[in-house]
């Protein structure tokens, strides 16, 4: 995995509205400083609510939660996010218990599948917002079920969207990723990053999130 390159400056004005270790780890990388405020928002999808729809609003809805509870002033930007794994037209969450977990990954193995995920970025005072939602297509390889069973055992897929993670011991069972790859571990980095400089550009500051 390629992390982009970036400038890195001081004044940190980041909050991450989100718990996901993958996504802190892959800002961190990136030479982004931010603070964690997860947030606590019900994430049930509406009935007939489609995938891109329903993973965009999530991450503004995130994004948003966040923002009410941080003061004007300073100024600061919020980034909620949400990644989906869709199967045909079923999106596929995060598991609830192991035997769900092997069941969710029994139905993928060996199929293609699509993973999105929504980046929606707001700001503390004012009514500006930037959001994006990319999509990446995985292949998985087959895989017998005694496999999934003692990867699940492992406990690394009981939190993840379909449970499995690219970069973990889950990547054993992709053959290929057809486009970002830090899209499918939880946050796409290249267009999380334009998105926060088109925001700091506009109110210039460009490049206020980075550190050295």
């Amino acid at each position: 995995m390629t992390v982009p390159s970036v400038p890195f400056h001081s004044s940190p004005s980041l909050v991450l509205a989100s718990g996901s270790p993958r996504r802190r780890e892959l800002l961190t990388r990136a030479g982004v400083r931010f603070e964690v405020r997860p947030s606590g928002i019900d994430e049930t999808r509406v009935p007939g609510e489609g995938p891109r729809p329903y993973a965009v609003r999530l991450a503004r809805e995130k994004a948003l939660d966040v923002r009410r509870q941080l003061p004007a002033s300073p100024r600061r930007l919020v980034l909620g996010a949400d990644t989906i794994v869709v199967l045909g037209d079923d999106v596929l969450g995060k598991p609830e218990s192991p035997d769900h977990a092997v069941a969710l990954l029994s139905r993928l193995v060996g199929r293609v599948h699509r993973v999105l995920t929504a980046v929606a970025i707001v700001t503390t005072g004012t009514h500006e917002a930037r959001d994006v939602c990319v999509e990446s297509t995985v292949t998985m390889r087959a895989a017998s079920l005694e496999s999934i069973r003692a990867y699940v055992a492992t406990g690394e897929p009981l939190d993840k969207a379909g449970a499995y993670a690219a970069q973990g011991e889950g990547r054993r069972f992709i053959e290929r990723i057809d486009g970002s790859e830090t899209n499918v571990i939880g946050l796409p980095l290249e267009e999380t990053l334009a998105l926060l400089h088109e925001l700091e550009e506009a109110a210039g500051a460009a490049g206020a999130v980075y550190v050295s």
